[in-house]
Order: C-alpha cells, then sequence, then structure tokens
C-alpha cells in the first residue's frame, strides 16, 4: 500500500512537471540550441504503455549524468548520446553509438533478440576492446539496428528536472535517479502498473529488464526512501521552460 501511494505521488508530481514545462518533449524534437539546464534527471515514459488504474504513460527509462568526482557532462551531453546522430552525419545518418549510450545498447540488444538475428550482430554487446575487427566494419554491419533504435528512442516523450549539484555518487542527482528507479521497478515485487505483453523490453537478455519493466539494470533490485519524492518535488519547482 505504502508503495502504491508512494508512486502515485511519484506520477502526481510528473504531471505537475509536464505542466510546468509545457508537456513531454520528444529527442526528435529537441536540439542543444534549447535551454537546458547543465545538470539534472530525466525521465522517458513510453507511448502505448499506461498505468493500471490511469492514462499516464508509464515511465520506463531514468537516468542522470555526471554522477562521477570531476564529471563534466552536461545533460543535453546524455540526451544526445540516446538521440544518436543527425541528419548530417556522413557515413551513418539518424544511427548512433550504443556503447556510449546504455540506453541505445538494451533497446537494441531487445530487438535484436526479438527477431531472433544474434549471429547478424555478435559483437553488439562487445566493448571496443574486446572486438578484433576494425570499427569501420563493425560499425556498417550494426548501422541498420542503430538506425531502429535511434527511431524508437526518438519518439519517447521524456521530462527532465533541474537538479544542479556537484557531481558525485552521493549527489542529490544520483540520489533521486536511485530511488526513484527503486521506486517504479517491479523487479522481485508486487507487479503495480503491469507491462504490456507486446513491451519491446520483454525480449531483452536481462531479467532485470524483463521483470522490472524498466530499461534499467541498476537500483531495480534496491529498495527506496520516500524522501526522495520531496527533493523530486522541489527540483520541479526549479525547473523552467526551454
Amino acid at each position: 500500500m505504502v508503495r502504491q501511494a508512494d508512486l502515485d505521488r511519484l506520477y502526481t508530481i510528473l504531471d505537475d512537471l509536464a505542466q510546468r514545462v509545457g508537456g513531454t518533449r520528444k529527442l526528435k524534437n529537441c536540439t542543444g540550441y534549447m535551454d537546458w539546464p547543465e545538470r539534472g534527471v530525466y525521465f522517458f515514459l513510453e507511448p502505448g504503455e499506461t498505468r493500471d488504474s490511469t492514462d499516464q504513460f508509464r515511465v520506463t527509462r531514468v537516468g542522470t549524468h555526471a554522477v562521477s568526482a570531476g564529471s563534466s557532462t552536461s545533460l543535453w551531453d546524455r540526451l544526445k548520446q540516446h538521440y544518436g546522430t543527425g541528419d548530417g552525419s556522413a557515413s551513418h545518418p539518424h544511427g548512433g553509438a550504443h556503447r556510449g549510450s546504455v540506453y541505445r545498447k538494451r533497446v537494441g540488444e531487445a530487438m535484436i533478440e526479438k527477431h531472433d538475428l544474434s549471429d547478424d550482430y555478435p559483437d553488439w554487446d562487445d566493448r571496443w576492446s574486446g572486438i578484433d575487427r576494425e570499427r569501420s566494419e563493425v560499425r556498417s554491419e550494426e548501422y541498420i539496428v542503430e538506425r531502429r533504435v535511434s527511431a524508437y528512442v526518438r519518439e519517447q516523450p521524456f521530462l527532465w528536472v533541474n537538479l544542479d549539484d556537484e557531481p558525485g555518487a552521493d549527489s542529490d542527482r544520483a540520489r533521486l535517479e536511485r530511488n526513484a528507479i527503486a521506486l517504479l521497478s517491479n523487479f522481485e515485487k508486487r507487479s503495480i502498473d503491469s507491462r504490456r505483453d507486446d513491451w519491446i523490453g520483454r525480449h531483452s537478455r536481462s531479467d532485470k529488464i524483463r521483470e522490472s519493466g524498466l530499461w534499467n539494470v541498476n537500483h531495480v533490485d534496491e529498495g527506496y526512501e520516500s524522501e526522495f519524492l520531496d527533493l523530486l518535488a522541489n527540483a520541479v519547482a526549479e525547473t523552467t521552460p526551454p
């Protein structure tokens, strides 16, 4: 009952956030010229995936950036990694680099599994250090999947909050990300806001993604502290439209 109430409050806060910033955005309509906060936390939602009790889109990915001491990555830097390449990329327009975005990696992995294409993309899960072939050859081979991932990710509505504190594992951003994931996750918990049978994440190789209903792996098996919702509400009050 407590988790249900906290989930309800989380989604109410996200609704307030949407109203404050003029609605959700999609990456396909975003650029780095928009007035993004330097640091923050983002929430991706899934079209067609709704909560059990309302028509609100369900959160499927929570993320932040610059949680390592000394990191200078900005919020847009991280969102751009998920976006991938633009139409001006000479060799791979509208593709991307999933080795720089765990979100892209996990979505592509699920697509490969769904269509039984593992033999066609043997290096998808490997870092460059573990691949013997030329990078240009691997990139060209994986390009079609990268394009499909870009098409998927760019259509996901998302929200963000301004939370500009110093990078570090104990930052407010890290705390907000960790607790939000733990609250939203159904991994080894009573299922709340059930996932549709055709959600692409059900094809993931990771049982944490399949069972949690999130594109996250870290923190899905952890508990959460309800107080983080106050932190989120305060961050919403500091967030302005881009």
